[in-house]
């Protein structure tokens, strides 16, 4: 394989999902702060920045976890975990990504660029978080969720308060679908010291995952109640109840691919939520 593959594979660019769940509440948060018209510049922006921050933040997240990532079934073979690219090189590549990422939003705001400096922290300290913090998934979802106040800073020059509401939102869902993720590793985990929510929710993991779904919708429901949004609206976040739902079913008995694939399956969640944000204000447009 030659190096560029690697590098592709170093910032998953095979693996698309962890782009998606990023990409999802980030461009809800763009709809609701533009009332459903978001420039398309900034939508260019937003989504463009997503990929390169999410594949910066895959490239520090093998570093940090080079020594840790070889003991794990799932993770022995990555590029810099077996060694066939050096822990300099995902460093580099960190940067570089970050850097045009960064270039990308000169065009906005001051605001929006201080963000994004904090953005950028929470991304490269979130491994670290591992060593120590029982529920990293928390963490995670604050870095997942951190373009939902840049995206309303973007359009609106403040953070309002439903801002937050919705990153405490994505929070509670990044705990649903990552602890549905650390389920699959709970073993290897347990070997080598790793802190993570399946852990620590022990044998409440599957009761943990459901009210953390049921938390995160009824805080995305309540700002998009919030913001005027009707029936279609209300339609999608039925849809993504009845997806968590299902997780349910898929999680119950704890088996490695049936955990995995529901976490897979938070893509569709996150797709019926915009949906049902981008639509409602579509039709209402068209009946003004």
């Amino acid at each position: 394989m030659n190096r560029f593959h690697l590098y592709l594979r170093l910032v998953r660019m095979d693996k698309p999902i962890g782009s998606l769940l990023l990409l999802w509440p980030t461009l809800s948060a763009l709809w609701l702060a533009a009332q459903g018209h978001p420039a398309p510049s900034l939508v260019a922006i937003f989504v463009i920045g997503t990929l390169l921050m999410r594949s910066a933040g895959c490239a520090v997240n093998d570093y940090a976890d080079r020594d840790f990532d070889r003991h794990v079934k799932r993770t022995a073979e990555r590029p810099l975990t077996s060694g066939r690219i050096r822990a300099w090189e995902a460093l580099a590549i960190a940067a570089g990504l970050s850097l045009i990422a960064f270039l990308l939003i000169l065009p906005l705001n001051a605001l929006t660029k201080e963000l994004s400096v904090a953005a950028v922290i929470i991304a490269a300290t979130y491994p670290y978080f591992k060593r120590f913090f029982a529920l990293p998934q928390a963490y995670l979802g604050i870095a997942f969720g951190f373009g939902i106040p840049m995206a309303y800073a973007a359009v609106q020059d403040r953070v309002p308060p439903e801002a937050w509401v919705m990153l405490a939102a994505n929070i509670f869902w990044a705990l649903a679908y990552d602890t549905e993720y650390a389920m699959v590793d709970r073993d290897d985990d347990l070997k080598i010291g790793i802190r993570t929510s399946a852990i620590t929710f022990g044998r409440y993991d599957v009761l943990a995952v459901m009210l953390c779904y049921a938390a995160s919708l009824a805080l995305f429901t309540l700002v998009g109640l919030a913001a005027g949004l009707g029936t279609i609206f209300l339609i999608g976040m039925l849809c993504a109840a009845g997806m968590a739902i299902y997780h349910y079913f898929l999680i119950r008995g704890r088996e490695r691919m049936p955990c995995f694939a529901a976490f897979r399956h938070n893509n569709w969640l996150g797709a019926a939520m915009f949906a049902g944000i981008a639509l409602d204000f579509a039709l209402r447009s068209q009946s003004a």
